[in-house]
């Protein structure tokens, strides 16, 4: 009763006394007050309070444990990110590397042929250099052979013209003597 005694002079304030006598339960915030009071004192009884902040605790763990959790994974998540950025700038400069050596073969390969063509080039004219001075050759015997055919076919005629009989068999004995010469 020492408990209620202030509550009941706080309640008998002149706000509350204007809606007639406030101890009464005709009175309709005296009985709210009482059924609040006795729901706080239920609450109190069975220590909700104390459970609902073990549940606020045990929620708070939980939101930390995730926290550190989520700080973690995101500690390891840029870790990877690191490592791949790492990996990427490796194959980028290793990329780099093949297209400039491949950039390096071209070029030493494209040496090489121009110096092949050059050679094959300096080859094709010398064998048609060879080729002509071959035709030259030929052509200049040709027309040597054909002027013999014709110095000899001129020199028969003439002979011909100036052989009579006895100067014939002159010659021929002289060809038949000069043979015996040489096979003895």
């Amino acid at each position: 009763m020492r408990f209620l005694t202030p509550l009941f002079i706080v309640a008998a304030s002149p706000a509350f006394a204007a809606s007639g006598p406030f101890v009464s339960l005709g009175n309709t915030d005296f009985v709210v007050l009482i059924a609040f009071l006795i729901f706080v004192g239920i609450l109190l009884y069975f220590k909700v309070p104390s459970k609902v902040g073990e549940m606020l605790d045990g929620r708070s763990a939980s939101i930390k444990s995730e926290l550190d959790e989520a700080r973690a994974l995101r500690e390891e998540a840029q870790s990877l990110l690191a490592s791949y950025e790492r990996k990427q700038k490796e194959v980028q400069e290793q990329a780099d590397r093949i297209v400039s050596s491949a950039k390096d073969e071209a070029a030493r390969a494209a040496e090489a042929a121009k110096e092949d063509i050059k050679s094959s080039v300096a080859r094709r004219l010398a064998a048609a250099e060879d080729q002509i001075a071959s035709a030259q050759a030929a052509a200049i015997k040709e027309v040597k052979d054909q002027a013999v055919n014709v110095a000899i076919g001129a020199a028969k005629d003439v002979m011909a013209k100036q052989m009579d009989d006895a100067a014939s068999a002159a010659m021929i004995e002289d060809a038949i003597d000069a043979v015996k010469t040489k096979l003895h």
